[in-house]
């Protein structure tokens, strides 16, 4: 292809032009991050936590990207459980090890709350 503008419009054709340009965007958005931001969905605050380790090997190559983990918060607000969801698995076990640190606010029930945290080498 000769340029994006043929690009665009022969997705539009197969009707993949709108999912292709939001994830182009999105991505663009998603790169101008901080270093290690974080993501939950979930109401429930966070009353204490450790931020993961970004190993310095990673970084120095450039090596980056989204982690998202599954943690599974007793009603006193202790973590119980984490489990990997997606991502790079180094930076996904460094991620998994300071969230297990974390202390949640107590609830009436236990919940499972997924967790999304960014590791962009360039800052």
């Amino acid at each position: 292809m000769s340029s994006m503008g043929e690009a665009v419009r022969r997705l539009k054709r197969v009707g993949l032009a709108l999912p292709i340009g939001a994830i182009l965007i999105s991505s663009f958005f998603v790169g101008m991050g901080a270093e290690r931001s974080l993501a939950q969905e979930s109401d429930r605050k966070v009353i204490s936590r450790v931020e993961p380790e970004y190993p310095d090997q990673l970084k120095k190559l450039y090596i980056g990207g989204v982690v998202r983990v599954e943690v599974q918060v007793a009603p006193n607000g202790a973590v119980r459980n984490v489990k990997l969801l997606g991502g790079n698995p180094i930076l996904g076990q460094s991620t998994m090890k300071a969230v297990k640190m974390w202390k949640y606010a107590p609830a009436a029930a236990e919940e499972t709350i997924t967790v999304k945290w960014e590791f962009d080498p360039h800052k």
